[in-house]
């Protein structure tokens, strides 16, 4: 059965409050489901507000999730930047599970030099060891979400999250799924069926993800630039496949106009 959840990577442009429990309950009155709890810059939310965020949200039957900040290189030469990322991984992971998030995006690493190989094993060490600290610190519903990344200078192409996936082993440790990216890594090209014959192999029961348009280079080359939905990467397609596969998915919209494209993601959905 289809269960598809769609919202905005943080708090709807229309909305008149400030906060995230404004933005929640926004998502509500626009007859959504989905929100993702932006700590891109800073984690703003402390452990009540968190709890309090989670009722709202289970209240309004808004499904949860976070983005973790983005200066995080977990493959660094320098053990200063790995252990902070490893502090701001584990603060979205605790935040999000106290207010009853499914799971955290991170943008795991850069290659920093390594060989994609040498970065695959200093990656790997570091998630296991985030992965241990998560168990003791009690983390067991809020997953770690390895995001597909668009840059060729990140780690984070679709092969080499779900390698990480299975070799880990922890269902605590899944795909995040930047549609846009890998479109852009792609250099234009997606097959949405190919990507999710892939993804079989890790039996997840719900898949998370990002959709936005992208633009273009000064040279016509597709960049990760986020620009309202477009046909770069073609969403139609993306929504077709998921329906004849019965999927249950979270859809994110990280376009500039947020819940603007969500509502267009949903009326291409609800048409099909």
């Amino acid at each position: 059965m289809n269960e598809i959840f769609l919202g905005s990577a943080g708090i709807p442009i229309s909305t008149k409050g400030a906060s995230t429990i404004d933005g929640i309950k926004r998502i509500k009155e626009l007859q959504l489901n989905a929100f993702e709890i932006e700590f891109v810059r800073s984690i703003y939310l402390n452990e009540k507000t968190a709890e309090e965020a989670g009722q709202v949200a289970k209240e309004n039957e808004v499904r949860l999730s976070v983005h973790s900040p983005y200066y995080i290189n977990l493959c660094s030469k320098d053990a200063k930047v790995i252990k902070e990322s490893e502090e701001r991984i584990l603060k979205s992971l605790e935040i999000g599970e106290i207010a009853g998030a499914d799971a955290v995006a991170v943008h795991v690493a850069y290659y920093s030099g390594l060989t994609p190989e040498q970065a695959y094993e200093k990656l790997k060490e570091n998630v296991l060891n985030i992965l241990d600290k998560m168990k003791s610190k009690g983390i067991k519903n809020n997953k770690f979400g390895l995001e597909t990344m668009g840059k060729s200078s990140q780690f984070g192409s679709l092969d080499e999250i779900i390698k990480l996936c299975k070799d880990v082993g922890s269902r605590q440790l899944v795909p995040y799924i930047d549609w846009g990216h890998l479109f852009v890594r792609g250099k234009g090209r997606i097959d949405y069926g190919e990507a999710f014959d892939k993804l079989k192999v890790l039996k997840l029961e719900h898949i998370n993800s990002h959709f936005e348009g992208v633009g273009k280079n000064k040279k016509g080359e597709f960049v990760d630039v986020h620009t309202p939905i477009n046909n770069h990467p073609p969403f139609e397609s993306l929504a077709k496949e998921i329906i004849k596969r019965k999927l249950s998915i979270t859809i994110i919209s990280e376009s500039p106009i947020l819940e603007v494209d969500s509502l267009k993601m949903k009326r291409i959905i609800e048409h099909l």
